[in-house]
């Protein structure tokens, strides 16, 4: 079975910063989603959070299981009754110049009548230290259709100039 792709919607951060990446009214006519990003914050640091929010949900209704590398060891943990969800470290403005994290999140029977899991795959680069990967599982308890997708820094107040995120919908043929 061939698995088709269809942009929905794309956005870059202009020479201001984008606070967050939203796309909103997102069509029930696919399969699945899929929002890939590469992404860099403001935050004064070496590494800031990367954080997603579905539906403008703000309560405790997401889960998330994880296993997160930063070169030298690895990490696992899990989490359950968070508020938002934690999809990688950005890139601040102590890491290397002109890195990004780049990162995609697999929605499948996102338009279903069941709870939503979802799969991240993330990796951030630093040349000069440390840099993560981290993947994860999560569920969100919900059995409403995914509709918005909000994605955002942690703690810095915008993705930087040429930030960019991609939002495609997948067919099954």
């Amino acid at each position: 079975m061939a698995n088709t792709y269809t942009l929905i919607a794309s956005s870059t951060a202009g020479s201001g910063g984008a606070t967050d990446f939203t796309f909103s009214s997102i069509p029930n006519t696919y399969t699945d989603l899929v929002l890939e990003f590469s992404v860099r914050t403001d935050y004064t640091s070496t590494f800031d959070g990367c954080l997603l929010r579905i539906n403008g949900d703000t309560g405790a209704n997401y889960t998330i299981r994880n296993v997160r590398g930063n070169g030298s060891g690895a990490t696992s943990a899990s989490g359950s009754g968070v508020t938002n969800l934690f999809v990688g470290s950005i890139p601040g403005v102590n890491a290397t110049s002109s890195t990004f994290q780049n990162a995609a999140i697999y929605f499948p029977n996102y338009a279903g009548s069941s709870n939503k899991s979802l799969s991240i795959d993330s990796v951030s680069e630093n040349n000069n230290t440390t840099a993560y990967a981290l993947l994860a599982a999560a569920l969100w308890s919900s059995t409403s259709a995914i509709n918005t997708l909000k994605l955002y820094p942690e703690v810095g107040t915008v993705f930087v100039q040429y930030s960019t995120a991609y939002l495609y919908g997948v067919n099954n043929a």
